[in-house]
């Protein structure tokens, strides 16, 4: 590989901005009709490109990893999450990767307050009454909701998509409480007037809303289980922008029909884009298809991050954003 000539596969397509640097500045090879990879063409792209562009759709293990004859030297990934690449198995076999963590922030904690004003609210049943002929007119006790001003907003997680979505429910008038794996900074506890809980099953129980920011994989895996929605009040609303592995969906299913909690607003599913059947059918099931980052401000920003890791690693430099 030299760095005036690299190999560059895209597996999605891409915004056209996006996709109009990678190929014309950088002759990546795109992916014309957004068919996703299948694991024989994915595995072809690791022997014969220098960098892979993939999305969280592209399941890239161990042993596609380890296969003799592969090429890749970077996986620059267009997204923030990396559960759906074997990092240990990445830096065994030598391969950096990198993520785009910054440009989805502001319009994934966009999407979590609409999750919870659309559950809260219960505007999901009304939009869904509406359409279906059913709305008979206005009256006093119809689909009475819960507002959100004096709500105490729970985050599990405190990164940087939890602070934004604190900070803009500070903006509806909500408290902030939340657990955090890792330190917060003095300042942004102060800025935000957020309050950490000792321990989870305390964070949730006096909870009205709990948004969750964990990332996936075996640690968070089903941390949303039986146990915890026993645990919160019977008109709380659990809102998921993260990962769907972090919610044992059968679980939540029990929770719903059994009026443990009042709602579920979910953006994330553990087996994507298959979603449990229990809540396709639950009327306080609030669903969205995975549109997190989906802005083109946000979308756009995502693929400049990932060019700007791969100029990086073709230049030699540190790479900004370094995962494996």
């Amino acid at each position: 590989m030299t760095a005036a000539h690299p190999s560059i596969r895209v597996t999605r397509r891409l915004p056209a901005k996006v996709e109009g640097v990678l190929a014309e500045r950088l002759g990546a090879r795109l992916n014309p009709d957004d068919a996703p990879l299948d694991r024989y063409e994915l595995a072809d792209a690791m022997r014969n490109a220098d960098i892979l562009v993939p999305t969280i759709t592209d399941r890239i293990d161990a042993e596609l990893l380890k296969a003799p004859g592969n090429r890749v030297r970077l996986i620059a990934n267009y997204g923030a999450g990396v559960d759906h690449i074997d990092l240990v198995a990445a830096r065994a076999a030598g391969i950096a990767v990198t993520n785009t963590p910054d440009a989805l922030t502001e319009a994934t904690a966009e999407l979590a307050i609409l999750l919870m004003l659309m559950a809260a609210r219960r505007a999901g049943e009304g939009e869904r009454e509406v359409r279906a002929g059913a709305w008979t007119g206005w009256r006093p006790t119809h689909l009475i909701g819960n507002g959100l001003h004096g709500r105490v907003l729970a985050l599990v997680g405190f990164g940087r998509i939890a602070q934004a979505t604190a900070a803009k429910a500070r903006g509806l008038g909500m408290t902030i409480r939340y657990v955090s794996r890792s330190p917060v900074d003095p300042a942004v506890r102060a800025r935000l007037a957020a309050e950490p809980a000792d321990t989870l099953v305390d964070l949730v129980r006096d909870a009205d809303v709990v948004s969750l920011h964990t990332p996936g994989g075996a640690a968070t895996r089903h941390m949303i289980d039986r146990n915890l929605l026993r645990a919160m009040q019977p008109h709380a609303v659990l809102v998921n922008t993260a990962r769907g592995s972090v919610i044992d969906e059968a679980a939540l299913v029990e929770a719903l029909d059994a009026g443990w909690i009042g709602a579920a607003a979910l953006d994330v599913y553990a087996e994507e884009p298959a979603v449990h059947p229990g809540l396709l059918a639950h009327p306080r099931s609030v669903l969205l298809p995975h549109l997190g980052s989906a802005t083109i401000e946000a979308r756009v920003a995502m693929g400049m991050q990932a060019i700007a890791n791969i100029d990086a690693f073709l230049s030699g430099k540190a790479l900004p954003n370094h995962v494996a």
